[in-house]
C-alpha cells in the first residue's frame, strides 16, 4: 500500500533530501555542469519538502484508489516488461536496478545480469546524475510521471534518450518502485538535423578490428617511449607512460609508486638505494595527466598530484592485493578518494568509468596505474584492462632497471670518491685546485685519479688514467695512486717512482697513463721535475699568458718490463701555473664529432691566466661542457698549481 508519513518516514525523507541536495551542489561544480537540469531538480526538491510538511499530522485518505491504480501498473509491467520494444529498467526505491530487459541491456552494450544490482545513475552521464536522482525521488514521493533527458554511457559512446519515470507498487514489496522507460535514442552528432536511429546499432566488425589495432598501437608506442633512453630514467618513463594513456585511452591517468624518497636522506648512497629498491611503504602520487587543452583540468591535476592514495581508495587496494580492478560504470564516487575540499575526486574530474592495475615486476608490486574516463568514448572494458595490465608490466621493468642502475651509479660515485682526495693539502707559497667530471653515460666507476702529497724534498702531484671502467679498473686505480704516493716517500726522481709502480702493475690486465710532478721549493719559486708515462703532457701557463707544453714521452704503466718514463724539468716563478689534465679534456666532441683538442684548451687557459686558479679551471670546465653540450664521453680530471708572489714578513 502507499507509504504512510509516519515520523520515521519523515526522518528518512529528510536524510535522503540532505544527501540529494549535497549531490546537486557537487553537480553544479562539475567541469561541464548541466545547470538547467540541476535547477529543475532543485525546484522539485523544494516541492517535495513542501509536500512532506503539509502531510505531517494530516489524516490519510484515498488509499484504496491509489492502491488500485498501482495494482493496474503492476499488471501491465508483468505483461510487457521482458518483451517490450523499448528499454525498460525496474528500480528499487534507492535507485538500484532490480531488473533490466533485453532492450535496456542492449542500449548499454552489456548484459542484463551485469546491470542488475547497480545504481541506475551509474550508467548515466555524471553531469546529470544528481538531477536524475532528484527526479527519481520526486516520482517515488508524488507518484507523478516525469519525462527527463538522460545521456546513457553506452559501450562505444554516449547515447542520448528521453526516459519516462513512473512509480509502481509490487505485491510483497514494502516500498514503491520505479519503472524507467527509455524512448527513442540518439547518439551525439555534430549535425542536429541528422535523423536519429531507433535503436543503438552494434559496432561493425571493422570497427571492432580498428579498436583492437588501436590498442596494439598504444602498446607498441609505449614500448618505444619507455625504452628510448640510453640510460633508464624512472621520472621520464613514468611521465611518458601517463601522457600516452591520457591521450589515447582515457581522460585522466594517475601513476602511484612506492620506494620514492621523501624527506632527508639517511645513510650512504648504497643504503639509500637499497631502501628505495625494496621499500614496502604505501604508494605515493607521482604524476597526474588530464585533458591537455583544459585549464581547469590543469588546476585539478596540480591539486591531485599532492593527493596520495588513501588506504580506502581503489589504487591503494589494488596495490595491496595486486589484483586489477575494472569499474565500467562507477557507482561510488569516492573510489579515488576526496580532495582537500571534501569533494570526491571522481566528481571533480567527471569520472564515470575507472580501471586500476598494479605495476609489478614479477617479484613485488611497486605501484599502480589508474585511468578515469568521462564516458565520451564508452566505458572501459576488458580489452582496455588487458592493455593497461601489460603496460604496467613494461613500466615496472623499466622502473626496476632504472633503480638498479641508479643504485649502481651511486655505488660507483661512492667508490670514485674514495679514489680521489677529499681535500687538497695547503702548500705554502702555492695555490691549488682540482676538478673531476664523470662521463655522461655508463654509470660505472671511472679510471681517472689525481693526488697531492708530501715528499722528503717537497711535494708531489700525480694525475693518471686507467684503461677501462668498473670495479676492476677501480682496483688498478687504487694500486697506481697509492703506489705512487708510497714510493715517493723513498724516491725523489719521478722517473724512478714510475718505474717501480710499473713493476707492480705488470700483473694487472690494464694499463695506466700518468704524469708525476716532483715539486721542490727554490728562492725564486718552484722547480717541477715531470715524469711522463704515455700521458698528455703538462701545460705551463706563464703569468703573462704565454703557454708552454712540457715534453711528451714514456710508455703507459703496466705494459712492458723494459719501462722508461719521459722526463722534463720546468722552473716556475710567481704567477706561473702548472696544469695537469686527462685525455678526456682533449677528446670531448661536439655534435659533429669534432674533438675539443689541444688548441682550444690552450686558448682557454691563456684567456684566464690573470685570474685565480679556481676561475681558470671553472672556465675550462664551462667551455668544455658548452662545446660538447654536456655530453662527456669520457671522464675528465684537471689539477692546477700556481706559484704565489712571496709575502712580506
Amino acid at each position: 500500500m502507499p507509504e504512510q508519513l509516519e515520523p520515521e518516514t519523515i526522518m528518512r525523507e529528510i536524510t535522503d533530501l540532505e544527501g540529494r541536495i549535497g549531490e546537486l551542489r557537487q553537480a553544479a561544480d562539475l567541469p561541464q555542469p548541466d545547470l538547467r537540469a540541476t535547477l529543475d531538480a532543485a525546484l522539485l526538491e523544494l516541492e517535495l519538502a513542501l509536500t512532506a510538511l503539509r502531510a505531517m499530522g494530516a489524516e490519510q485518505g484515498g488509499a484504496a484508489g491509489a492502491g488500485a491504480a498501482a495494482e493496474t501498473e503492476r499488471r501491465v509491467l508483468r505483461t510487457v516488461f521482458q518483451d517490450a520494444p523499448v528499454p525498460l529498467f525496474l528500480l528499487d526505491r534507492d535507485n538500484s536496478v532490480r531488473r533490466a530487459n533485453r532492450q535496456a541491456a542492449g542500449l548499454l552494450g552489456t548484459s542484463s545480469g551485469y546491470v542488475s544490482g547497480k545504481q541506475f545513475t551509474a550508467f548515466c552521464d555524471l553531469a546529470t546524475r544528481a538531477a536524475l536522482r532528484s527526479q527519481l525521488a520526486a516520482v517515488v514521493r508524488t507518484g507523478r510521471r516525469l519525462r527527463v533527458p538522460v545521456r546513457f554511457l553506452g559501450r562505444e559512446h554516449p547515447v542520448d534518450a528521453v526516459v519516462t519515470l513512473a512509480r509502481v507498487w509490487i505485491r510483497g514489496e514494502p516500498d514503491p518502485m520505479v519503472i524507467a522507460a527509455a524512448g527513442p535514442t540518439t547518439t551525439p552528432t555534430d549535425d542536429p538535423a541528422a535523423p536519429a536511429p531507433a535503436v543503438k546499432a552494434e559496432p561493425a566488425d571493422d570497427e571492432a578490428v580498428a579498436t583492437i589495432v588501436h590498442r596494439m598501437d598504444v602498446l607498441a608506442t609505449a614500448s618505444e617511449l619507455l625504452l628510448d633512453e640510453p640510460v633508464f630514467n624512472e621520472t621520464v618513463a613514468v611521465r611518458r607512460c601517463a601522457r600516452l594513456l591520457a591521450a589515447e585511452l582515457a581522460d585522466w591517468a594517475f601513476i602511484d609508486l612506492t620506494g620514492v624518497e621523501s624527506g632527508p636522506a639517511v645513510g650512504g648512497p648504497s643504503q639509500q638505494a637499497e631502501r628505495r629498491l625494496n621499500s614496502a611503504d604505501p604508494p605515493r602520487r607521482q604524476v597526474v595527466m588530464g585533458p591537455a587543452d583544459d585549464e581547469r583540468a590543469h588546476e585539478a591535476a596540480r591539486m591531485l598530484e599532492e593527493l596520495d592514495p588513501a588506504p580506502d581508495t581503489l589504487p591503494h587496494t589494488v596495490w595491496r592485493t595486486r589484483q586489477s580492478a575494472l569499474r565500467p560504470h562507477l557507482e561510488d564516487l569516492n573510489q579515488l578518494g576526496t580532495g582537500p575540499d571534501g569533494q570526491p575526486v571522481c566528481a571533480k574530474i567527471g569520472a564515470t568509468s575507472v580501471l586500476c592495475v598494479p605495476v609489478e615486476d614479477g617479484d613485488r608490486c611497486i605501484g599502480t596505474i589508474t585511468l578515469a574516463s568521462r564516458g565520451e568514448h564508452g566505458p572501459f572494458d576488458l580489452t582496455d584492462l588487458g592493455v593497461v595490465q601489460r603496460l604496467g608490466r613494461y613500466l615496472a621493468l623499466v622502473i626496476r632497471a632504472a633503480r638498479l642502475y641508479r643504485r649502481r651509479a651511486e655505488v660507483a660515485d661512492s667508490l670514485q670518491a674514495s679514489l680521489l682526495p677529499k681535500t687538497l693539502p695547503a702548500i705554502p707559497g702555492v695555490e691549488l685546485d682540482a676538478r673531476y667530471m664523470a662521463a655522461s653515460h655508463g654509470g660505472e666507476v671511472g679510471g681517472d685519479f689525481y693526488d697531492v702529497f708530501r715528499t722528503p724534498g717537497g711535494w708531489g702531484l700525480v694525475l693518471g688514467d686507467v684503461c677501462g671502467k668498473g670495479e676492476d679498473a677501480a682496483a688498478v686505480t687504487a694500486t697506481a695512486r697509492h703506489g705512487v704516493r708510497l714510493v715517493s716517500r723513498w724516491k725523489s726522481d719521478p722517473t724512478e717512482v714510475l718505474a717501480m709502480v710499473n713493476e707492480t702493475l705488470l700483473e694487472e690486465d690494464r694499463f695506466v697513463t700518468a704524469v708525476l710532478a716532483a715539486l721542490t721549493p727554490t728562492e725564486s719559486g718552484v722547480t717541477a721535475a715531470l715524469g711522463l708515462a704515455g700521458h698528455p703532457p703538462a701545460v705551463v701557463v706563464r703569468g703573462d699568458g704565454v703557454i708552454r707544453s712540457a715534453s711528451r714521452g714514456g710508455v703507459p704503466l703496466g705494459l712492458f718490463e723494459d719501462f722508461e718514463a719521459g722526463l722534463d724539468t720546468i722552473e716556475l716563478v710567481p704567477g706561473d701555473t702548472l696544469f695537469l689534465h686527462s685525455d678526456g679534456v682533449l677528446e670531448a666532441c661536439d655534435l659533429m664529432r669534432q674533438e675539443f683538442g689541444q688548441e682550444r684548451l690552450l686558448d682557454t687557459l691563456a684567456a684566464h691566466a690573470a685570474g685565480s686558479v679556481q676561475s681558470m679551471l671553472d672556465a675550462v670546465q664551462r667551455t668544455l661542457l658548452e662545446y660538447c653540450d654536456g655530453d662527456l664521453r669520457d671522464d675528465v680530471s684537471m689539477l692546477a698549481l700556481r706559484v704565489l708572489p712571496p709575502t712580506l714578513g
